[in-house]
């Protein structure tokens, strides 16, 4: 890096809340809980990971959606999909579905194995005012669709959305232009990220534990803790252990939020629409 490098700044630590959803899976939330409601244009982050079938076999059954996006990245585990609209497909290890509710669908994710390890991620990512009521779509990309690069030594960075060394991830969704990096790090690696200018960020740990920004302004980030990233510019990381978390940007909507349960509009009127609909089978 030059001397004139911009470096992000960490704003904010937040630790992950442990939670329930669905039909009482255990989570750790991270984004949507009190110390962290939001950050614009991301409305959630849930870290799901546990040995015991118990904390996660009764899934998320049929249960509606409108207005914003669904990200789910897995890491471990078998994960059935199956919506209203006709689409079905199976998550596996590495695989990510991108789900865009658009004006309303309903839809089911259930485990598809009875013991073993389910691990992985969901994200919930805004729609602008404008593609609230878009028809729904369903994108599955399988591991193979997920390019791999190593842009340093003892680095090696899973492109689901954005671009690293000419690496570009299948996601792509102009109204935020979303990046998302699974980065795992060595122990003594480090690696910078140069955000897309006027982009949101954050950097989500997820094992070890890494220095995030420049060497005058570097602060520890946990396992299971949140670094809020301010200033834009450059992402500076270093793993003292062996490391792995998540980088996610976008550009921000800045525009006002409605948000009750599964459903998220600009307006409390648009909301109470979104139950009436619902009720009345219009989704």
């Amino acid at each position: 890096m030059s001397a004139s490098t911009s470096f992000a700044r960490v704003d904010r630590i937040v630790a992950g809340q442990p939670a329930s959803d669905g039909a009482g899976v255990r989570l750790t939330r991270v984004v949507g809980q009190p110390l962290l409601p939001d950050l614009d244009p991301f409305l959630l982050l849930d870290e799901f990971g546990t040995d015991n079938p118990d904390d996660y076999i009764a899934g998320f059954p049929e249960h509606p959606h409108r207005g914003f996006e669904t990200v789910t990245y897995m890491l471990e585990g078998r994960m059935r999909h199956r919506d209203n609209r006709g689409n079905e497909g199976l998550l596996v290890p590495g695989s990510v579905q991108w789900m865009t509710a658009g004006r309303g669908l309903v839809h089911s994710e259930m485990p598809e194995q009875s013991e073993g390890r389910m691990r992985g991620f969901q994200l919930w990512v805004n729609l602008p005012a404008r593609e609230k009521m878009t028809a729904p779509r369903y994108q599955e990309f399988a591991p193979d669709r997920i390019p791999r690069v190593r842009p340093a030594p003892g680095v090696e960075v899973a492109v689901i959305a954005g671009s690293v060394e000419g690496a570009v991830g299948p996601v792509r969704q102009p109204a935020t232009d979303p990046v998302y990096l699974d980065i795992a790090l060595d122990a003594g690696a480090h690696w910078s990220y140069a955000l897309p200018d006027g982009h949101a960020a954050m950097a989500y740990v997820f094992e070890g534990g890494v220095q995030v920004g420049d060497a005058t302004q570097a602060r520890p980030v946990a396992a299971r803790q949140l670094a809020v990233l301010g200033g834009g510019g450059t992402v500076a990381m270093h793993a003292s252990e062996g490391s792995r978390l998540l980088l996610i940007a976008g550009r921000p909507l800045r525009e006002p939020v409605a948000r009750h349960g599964p459903f998220v509009m600009n307006t409390r009127q648009e909301l109470m629409q979104a139950f009436v609909d619902f009720q009345q089978g219009r989704f």
